[in-house]
């Protein structure tokens, strides 16, 4: 989700402009839902790092400085500390999809470490009155490698698909630090250890009742990547706007040769 020119989200609920924040948000996501309408928009809700948000106008009053932000204060785990900003984000969805009447945006909670983070994630989605509409779909990022142990239990809490976000996930199986570029040569997508997480997400989730998309640098770069995601059955792939048609070609030549098989 945005943010409003360039203002950390507390300064602007300290200075009383809260429902400003939440029109803009609204505003931004009323433009894509309804340039895709009917076709399902999937936003994923704000996780913003530390060092980002310290670097907007007020950051510094509200943030802590972390040795490393890529694994700190982000994601699922900053929404249950700090819940009144995520019904702010809440709002503006519910507001889309009822008031501008556009039931095709949905929503993602991003790095979600554990099921009971997500549980209460889900508990504050459920009373913010989005889960009434039989609709709506909830998605969760998979880029925390314990997701793998927990495919069954999400959708059993109701979520309706995940996302690979393939960036973090091979941060996090390969203990390199995506920041660090002096360990730029160690992080790889395709290492086998990522590759084979990406095939047990995409059938564990298929199990489950889920369905899988990915987003991440991946797809868009290695059309090896690709083609594998396809063979093991994934649903969506999302990519960058300068590989569309090269990574769509890949993608129609993988699934002729399912179909060929």
């Amino acid at each position: 989700l945005a943010v409003t020119e360039n203002v950390h989200p507390r300064r602007l609920l300290q200075q009383g402009r809260g429902e400003e924040y939440r029109q803009k948000l609204a505003e931004g996501l009323r433009t894509f839902a309804a340039a895709f309408a009917p076709r399902p928009v999937i936003c994923r809700s704000s996780d913003f790092r530390t060092n980002e948000y310290r670097g907007m106008e007020g950051g510094a009053e509200f943030e802590p400085e972390e040795a490393n932000p890529m694994i700190g204060y982000r994601g699922a785990y900053r929404y249950l500390q700090e819940p009144d900003l995520f019904r702010l984000e809440l709002d503006a969805v519910r507001q889309v999809r009822e008031e501008f009447r556009l039931g095709n945006l949905h929503l993602m909670i991003p790095f979600a470490r554990t099921l009971h983070e997500l549980r209460q994630c889900k508990a504050l989605v459920d009373a913010s009155g989005l889960s009434r509409d039989p609709h709506f779909e909830l998605w969760v990022m998979a880029e925390v490698p314990s997701i793998l142990y927990r495919l069954e239990d999400y959708a059993a809490l109701g979520i309706e698909g995940i996302s690979i976000g393939s960036n973090d996930l091979t941060q996090l199986l390969l203990g390199v630090d995506r920041d660090n570029e002096r360990l730029a040569p160690l992080f790889d997508e395709r290492d086998d250890a990522v590759m084979g997480a990406l095939h047990d997400l995409i059938v564990g989730a298929h199990q489950a009742g889920l369905r899988c998309s990915i987003c991440g640098q991946a797809p868009s770069v290695y059309p090896e990547v690709t083609e594998r995601l396809v063979e093991w059955g994934i649903d969506s792939i999302s990519i960058n706007p300068d590989a569309i048609e090269v990574t769509s070609r890949t993608i129609a030549a993988a699934e002729q040769r399912l179909l060929l098989a």
